[in-house]
Protein backbone atom coordinates (compact mmCIF):
# COMPACT_ATOMS: atom_id res chain seq x y z
CA UNK A 1 0.00 0.00 0.00
CA UNK A 2 1.37 3.23 -0.73
CA UNK A 3 2.00 6.42 2.14
CA UNK A 4 1.86 9.45 1.09
CA UNK A 5 3.04 12.43 3.19
CA UNK A 6 2.89 16.08 2.19
CA UNK A 7 4.83 18.83 4.13
CA UNK A 8 4.89 22.72 3.89
CA UNK A 9 7.21 23.25 6.65
CA UNK A 10 11.29 22.70 6.70
CA UNK A 11 11.34 21.00 9.71
CA UNK A 12 8.52 18.64 9.11
CA UNK A 13 10.47 18.04 5.63
CA UNK A 14 13.37 17.19 7.87
CA UNK A 15 11.45 15.05 10.16
CA UNK A 16 10.04 12.87 7.01
CA UNK A 17 13.43 12.66 5.88
CA UNK A 18 15.38 10.93 9.32
CA UNK A 19 12.28 8.99 9.81
CA UNK A 20 12.65 7.07 6.83
CA UNK A 21 16.81 7.17 6.25
CA UNK A 22 18.33 7.59 9.76
CA UNK A 23 19.40 10.51 11.79
CA UNK A 24 20.23 13.54 10.08
CA UNK A 25 20.84 17.21 10.52
CA UNK A 26 19.47 20.00 8.96
CA UNK A 27 22.30 22.35 7.66
CA UNK A 28 20.51 24.94 5.73
CA UNK A 29 16.84 25.00 3.38
CA UNK A 30 14.74 27.71 1.52
CA UNK A 31 11.45 29.00 3.51
CA UNK A 32 8.17 28.05 2.27
CA UNK A 33 9.09 25.39 0.86
CA UNK A 34 6.34 22.18 -0.66
CA UNK A 35 7.85 18.29 -0.24
CA UNK A 36 5.42 15.15 -1.25
CA UNK A 37 7.40 11.69 -0.25
CA UNK A 38 5.12 8.75 -1.56
CA UNK A 39 6.46 5.53 -0.32
CA UNK A 40 5.36 1.78 -0.49
CA UNK A 41 7.19 -1.02 1.47
CA UNK A 42 7.44 -4.41 1.10
CA UNK A 43 9.03 -6.08 3.82
CA UNK A 44 12.38 -5.10 4.25
CA UNK A 45 12.83 -3.08 1.41
CA UNK A 46 11.17 0.54 0.28
CA UNK A 47 10.86 2.46 -2.61
CA UNK A 48 10.16 6.24 -2.07
CA UNK A 49 9.68 8.82 -4.70
CA UNK A 50 10.46 12.86 -3.65
CA UNK A 51 9.14 15.91 -5.35
CA UNK A 52 8.41 19.72 -4.55
CA UNK A 53 9.84 22.72 -4.73
CA UNK A 54 12.09 22.37 -1.76
CA UNK A 55 15.95 23.41 -1.20
CA UNK A 56 17.79 21.51 1.59
CA UNK A 57 20.95 20.23 2.85
CA UNK A 58 21.72 17.73 5.51
CA UNK A 59 24.43 15.78 7.27
CA UNK A 60 23.35 11.84 7.60
CA UNK A 61 25.04 9.47 9.69
CA UNK A 62 26.31 6.26 8.64
CA UNK A 63 23.28 4.23 7.47
CA UNK A 64 22.31 0.57 7.90
CA UNK A 65 20.81 0.06 4.52
CA UNK A 66 22.26 0.27 0.75
CA UNK A 67 19.96 3.31 -0.84
CA UNK A 68 20.07 3.81 -4.67
CA UNK A 69 18.37 6.54 -6.46
CA UNK A 70 16.83 7.60 -9.80
CA UNK A 71 16.97 11.41 -10.17
CA UNK A 72 13.92 12.55 -12.25
CA UNK A 73 14.03 16.05 -11.58
CA UNK A 74 16.31 18.80 -10.12
CA UNK A 75 19.70 18.50 -8.74
CA UNK A 76 20.70 15.91 -6.22
CA UNK A 77 24.08 16.00 -4.64
CA UNK A 78 26.31 13.55 -2.01
CA UNK A 79 29.34 14.13 -0.77
CA UNK A 80 31.20 11.06 1.12
CA UNK A 81 34.73 9.64 1.65
CA UNK A 82 36.26 13.30 0.32
CA UNK A 83 34.32 13.25 -3.18
CA UNK A 84 31.93 15.01 -4.55
CA UNK A 85 29.09 13.47 -6.39
CA UNK A 86 26.45 15.54 -8.75
CA UNK A 87 22.91 13.97 -10.21
CA UNK A 88 21.40 15.19 -12.69
CA UNK A 89 18.16 14.02 -14.13
CA UNK A 90 17.95 10.59 -15.64
CA UNK A 91 20.83 9.53 -13.83
CA UNK A 92 20.54 6.46 -10.80
CA UNK A 93 23.40 5.92 -8.78
CA UNK A 94 24.09 4.93 -5.28
CA UNK A 95 24.03 7.41 -2.33
CA UNK A 96 26.75 6.07 -0.03
CA UNK A 97 27.70 2.63 1.12
CA UNK A 98 26.30 2.30 4.89
CA UNK A 99 29.12 2.84 6.74
CA UNK A 100 29.70 5.70 6.12
CA UNK A 101 28.55 9.05 6.60
CA UNK A 102 28.06 11.86 4.13
CA UNK A 103 26.20 15.17 3.34
CA UNK A 104 23.55 15.25 0.74
CA UNK A 105 20.96 18.21 -1.19
CA UNK A 106 18.51 18.54 -3.44
CA UNK A 107 17.19 21.05 -5.53
CA UNK A 108 12.83 20.74 -6.57
CA UNK A 109 13.63 17.29 -7.06
CA UNK A 110 11.81 14.63 -8.34
CA UNK A 111 13.97 11.79 -6.52
CA UNK A 112 12.91 8.28 -6.27
CA UNK A 113 14.77 5.50 -4.41
CA UNK A 114 15.40 1.95 -3.48
CA UNK A 115 16.28 1.09 -0.21
CA UNK A 116 17.93 -2.60 0.64
CA UNK A 117 19.16 -3.67 3.54
CA UNK A 118 22.28 -5.97 3.71
CA UNK A 119 20.89 -8.67 4.83
CA UNK A 120 17.81 -9.06 1.65
CA UNK A 121 21.84 -8.80 -0.38
CA UNK A 122 23.28 -11.80 1.58
CA UNK A 123 19.81 -13.70 0.94
CA UNK A 124 21.41 -14.00 -2.78
CA UNK A 125 25.12 -13.54 -2.36
CA UNK A 126 27.51 -14.04 0.31
CA UNK A 127 28.21 -10.97 1.89
CA UNK A 128 29.10 -8.62 -0.89
CA UNK A 129 29.75 -5.05 -1.12
CA UNK A 130 29.11 -2.34 -3.87
CA UNK A 131 32.61 -0.77 -4.66
CA UNK A 132 31.04 2.16 -6.71
CA UNK A 133 28.35 5.11 -6.80
CA UNK A 134 27.83 4.40 -10.92
CA UNK A 135 25.87 2.33 -12.92
CA UNK A 136 28.86 0.22 -15.26
CA UNK A 137 26.94 1.95 -18.17
CA UNK A 138 23.73 4.01 -19.40
CA UNK A 139 22.40 0.97 -20.74
CA UNK A 140 22.63 -1.38 -17.91
CA UNK A 141 20.94 2.02 -15.97
CA UNK A 142 18.41 2.01 -18.00
CA UNK A 143 17.56 -1.41 -17.13
CA UNK A 144 17.55 -1.47 -13.41
CA UNK A 145 15.39 1.32 -13.42
CA UNK A 146 13.21 -0.07 -16.27
CA UNK A 147 13.01 -3.13 -13.54
CA UNK A 148 12.30 -1.16 -10.67
CA UNK A 149 9.31 0.51 -11.69
CA UNK A 150 7.94 -2.45 -12.73
CA UNK A 151 8.51 -3.87 -9.18
CA UNK A 152 7.25 -0.82 -7.67
CA UNK A 153 4.29 -0.66 -9.79
CA UNK A 154 3.09 -3.47 -10.67
CA UNK A 155 4.25 -6.75 -9.69
CA UNK A 156 4.42 -6.13 -5.68
CA UNK A 157 1.29 -4.14 -5.30
CA UNK A 158 -0.64 -6.57 -7.34
CA UNK A 159 1.09 -10.02 -5.45
CA UNK A 160 1.92 -8.65 -1.87
CA UNK A 161 0.01 -11.52 -0.60
CA UNK A 162 1.89 -14.24 -2.65
CA UNK A 163 5.21 -15.01 -0.85
CA UNK A 164 6.57 -16.94 -4.29
CA UNK A 165 5.98 -13.63 -6.25
CA UNK A 166 7.12 -11.38 -3.89
CA UNK A 167 10.65 -13.37 -2.89
CA UNK A 168 11.15 -13.71 -6.74
CA UNK A 169 10.66 -10.22 -7.45
CA UNK A 170 13.15 -9.44 -4.54
CA UNK A 171 15.99 -11.59 -6.07
CA UNK A 172 14.86 -10.04 -8.73
CA UNK A 173 15.69 -6.44 -8.16
CA UNK A 174 18.55 -7.68 -5.83
CA UNK A 175 20.37 -9.50 -9.02
CA UNK A 176 19.53 -6.09 -11.26
CA UNK A 177 21.11 -3.96 -8.72
CA UNK A 178 24.33 -6.44 -8.60
CA UNK A 179 24.53 -6.60 -12.26
CA UNK A 180 24.00 -2.34 -12.28
CA UNK A 181 26.86 -1.10 -9.80
CA UNK A 182 30.04 -2.30 -9.17
CA UNK A 183 30.47 -4.74 -6.33
CA UNK A 184 32.66 -7.59 -5.04
CA UNK A 185 30.91 -10.96 -6.36
CA UNK A 186 33.26 -11.46 -8.59
CA UNK A 187 35.89 -12.45 -6.96
CA UNK A 188 37.16 -16.01 -6.80
CA UNK A 189 36.15 -18.78 -4.49
CA UNK A 190 37.89 -19.36 -1.39
CA UNK A 191 39.94 -22.85 -1.11
CA UNK A 192 37.16 -23.22 1.38
CA UNK A 193 34.64 -22.66 -1.13
CA UNK A 194 36.07 -25.32 -3.32
CA UNK A 195 36.47 -27.82 -0.48
CA UNK A 196 33.09 -27.60 0.48
CA UNK A 197 31.58 -28.33 -2.74
CA UNK A 198 31.76 -31.71 -2.99
CA UNK A 199 29.00 -34.44 -3.63
CA UNK A 200 27.60 -34.92 -0.14
CA UNK A 201 26.58 -30.72 0.03
CA UNK A 202 24.95 -31.31 -3.55
CA UNK A 203 22.95 -34.22 -1.99
CA UNK A 204 21.77 -31.51 1.34
CA UNK A 205 20.60 -28.75 -0.95
CA UNK A 206 18.84 -31.03 -3.67
CA UNK A 207 16.40 -32.83 -1.11
CA UNK A 208 16.36 -29.42 0.57
CA UNK A 209 15.30 -27.69 -2.32
CA UNK A 210 12.94 -30.88 -3.47
CA UNK A 211 10.98 -30.39 0.15
CA UNK A 212 10.16 -26.98 0.29
CA UNK A 213 9.83 -26.25 -3.71
CA UNK A 214 6.67 -24.68 -2.58
CA UNK A 215 7.99 -22.30 0.16
CA UNK A 216 9.41 -18.99 -0.23
CA UNK A 217 13.34 -19.99 -0.09
CA UNK A 218 16.34 -18.11 -1.14
CA UNK A 219 20.30 -19.48 -1.87
CA UNK A 220 21.16 -18.98 1.65
CA UNK A 221 17.95 -20.84 2.87
CA UNK A 222 19.87 -23.85 0.63
CA UNK A 223 23.51 -23.05 1.30
CA UNK A 224 22.46 -23.43 5.42
CA UNK A 225 20.53 -26.20 4.69
CA UNK A 226 23.80 -27.73 2.77
CA UNK A 227 25.85 -26.59 5.70
CA UNK A 228 27.92 -24.26 3.25
CA UNK A 229 28.56 -20.93 1.75
CA UNK A 230 26.56 -19.42 -1.17
CA UNK A 231 29.44 -19.36 -3.34
CA UNK A 232 30.63 -23.03 -2.51
CA UNK A 233 27.00 -24.19 -3.04
CA UNK A 234 26.96 -22.68 -6.49
CA UNK A 235 30.54 -24.09 -7.05
CA UNK A 236 28.72 -27.18 -6.43
CA UNK A 237 25.34 -27.05 -9.00
CA UNK A 238 27.96 -25.86 -11.93
CA UNK A 239 30.56 -28.42 -10.98
CA UNK A 240 27.73 -31.33 -10.79
CA UNK A 241 24.73 -30.26 -12.62
CA UNK A 242 25.44 -27.70 -14.98
CA UNK A 243 23.58 -24.94 -13.29
CA UNK A 244 22.88 -22.62 -10.04
CA UNK A 245 20.84 -23.59 -6.95
CA UNK A 246 18.24 -21.14 -8.26
CA UNK A 247 17.78 -22.32 -11.70
CA UNK A 248 17.02 -26.30 -10.19
CA UNK A 249 14.39 -24.70 -7.91
CA UNK A 250 12.99 -22.82 -10.85
CA UNK A 251 13.05 -26.67 -12.40
CA UNK A 252 11.22 -28.11 -9.08
CA UNK A 253 8.58 -25.83 -9.13
CA UNK A 254 8.01 -26.16 -12.91
CA UNK A 255 7.95 -29.83 -12.56
CA UNK A 256 5.17 -29.20 -9.55
CA UNK A 257 3.47 -26.81 -11.66
CA UNK A 258 3.73 -29.58 -14.86
CA UNK A 259 1.63 -31.81 -12.20
CA UNK A 260 -1.48 -28.77 -11.39
CA UNK A 261 -1.59 -28.70 -14.94
CA UNK A 262 -2.25 -31.73 -15.53
CA UNK A 263 -4.39 -32.55 -12.60
CA UNK A 264 -6.63 -29.18 -13.93
CA UNK A 265 -5.53 -27.66 -10.63
CA UNK A 266 -6.41 -23.84 -11.42
CA UNK A 267 -5.73 -21.49 -14.28
CA UNK A 268 -2.66 -21.35 -16.18
CA UNK A 269 -2.39 -17.99 -14.54
CA UNK A 270 -3.37 -19.40 -11.21
CA UNK A 271 -0.63 -21.89 -11.38
CA UNK A 272 2.10 -19.59 -12.27
CA UNK A 273 1.41 -17.50 -9.78
CA UNK A 274 1.35 -20.39 -7.01
CA UNK A 275 4.71 -21.37 -8.47
CA UNK A 276 6.00 -18.04 -8.01
CA UNK A 277 5.94 -16.17 -11.71
CA UNK A 278 4.03 -12.77 -11.76
CA UNK A 279 4.00 -12.99 -15.49
CA UNK A 280 2.24 -16.06 -17.20
CA UNK A 281 4.11 -15.49 -20.64
CA UNK A 282 7.47 -16.01 -18.71
CA UNK A 283 6.03 -18.92 -17.02
CA UNK A 284 4.86 -20.36 -20.52
CA UNK A 285 8.07 -19.74 -21.94
CA UNK A 286 10.23 -21.14 -19.29
CA UNK A 287 7.55 -24.27 -19.69
CA UNK A 288 7.62 -24.47 -23.07
CA UNK A 289 11.87 -24.43 -22.76
CA UNK A 290 10.94 -26.98 -20.43
CA UNK A 291 8.76 -29.45 -21.97
CA UNK A 292 7.95 -28.60 -25.80
CA UNK A 293 4.71 -27.88 -25.10
CA UNK A 294 2.39 -24.81 -23.92
CA UNK A 295 0.96 -24.72 -20.26
CA UNK A 296 -2.21 -24.50 -22.23
CA UNK A 297 -2.24 -27.52 -23.94
CA UNK A 298 -1.06 -29.19 -21.21
CA UNK A 299 -3.93 -28.10 -19.20
CA UNK A 300 -6.76 -28.93 -21.90
CA UNK A 301 -5.52 -32.09 -23.05
CA UNK A 302 -5.31 -33.89 -19.71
Amino acid sequence: MEQVVEVADLDAAHEVLNAAYGQMRLNSGTEHPHMRMSSRIHGDIRFDELRGHISLEVSVDPMENYVFGHNGAGVVYYRSGGEDRFWLPGEVFLSAPPESPFVGAIADPLLSSVTLPQSVIDEVVDGVRFAGFRPSSPQVAAAWWSTCVHLRDVVLPQFEGNSLVTANAIRLLVATTLATFPNTTHTPPTSVDRRDAHPRSLRRAVAFIEDNAETDISAADIARAARVSIRALQLAFRRYLGTTPMAYLRGVRLSCAHEDLRAGNGSVTEIAARWGYARPSVFAAHYRAAYDISPSWTLRSR
